[in-house]
């Protein structure tokens, strides 16, 4: 069982910063690989980037260059920094534990409730 909790979104001007925070509780976190989601209103939840316990990334190619993902295995934290926002980057950002590598929303066991990112133009 893993519990996950977001933090650190807000209201941030088109061209900032904002760097999300993914808290995980649960003795087996480190044999999860990590993935952050979103969700923008009327549109499907999306796969943004993930991040296996070794370290190795991927991301969805809108996002690469601009978003960051890691994690912290000791402290049992995942982080989402994302650089150069858009408004087009409006939504809740969800953080998600998986066993497989995979864009499915379907395959990934455990989420967290979102946090809200809005990026005024």
């Amino acid at each position: 069982q893993v519990h996950l909790v977001e933090s650190g979104g807000g209201l941030v001007q088109a061209g900032g910063s904002l760097r999300l925070t993914c808290a995980a509780s649960g003795r087996t976190f480190t044999s999860y690989l990590m993935g952050w989601f979103r969700q923008a209103p009327g549109k499907e939840r999306e796969f943004v980037a993930r991040i296996w316990t070794d370290g190795l990334t991927y991301y969805a190619a809108s996002m690469k260059g601009r978003f960051t993902i890691s994690r912290d295995n000791a402290k049992n934290m995942v982080y989402l920094q994302m650089n150069s926002l858009k408004p087009e980057d409006t939504a809740v950002y969800y953080c998600a534990a998986g066993r497989k590598a995979t864009a499915n929303v379907y395959e990934y066991d455990y989420w967290g409730q979102g946090t809200q990112v809005t990026v005024s133009s």
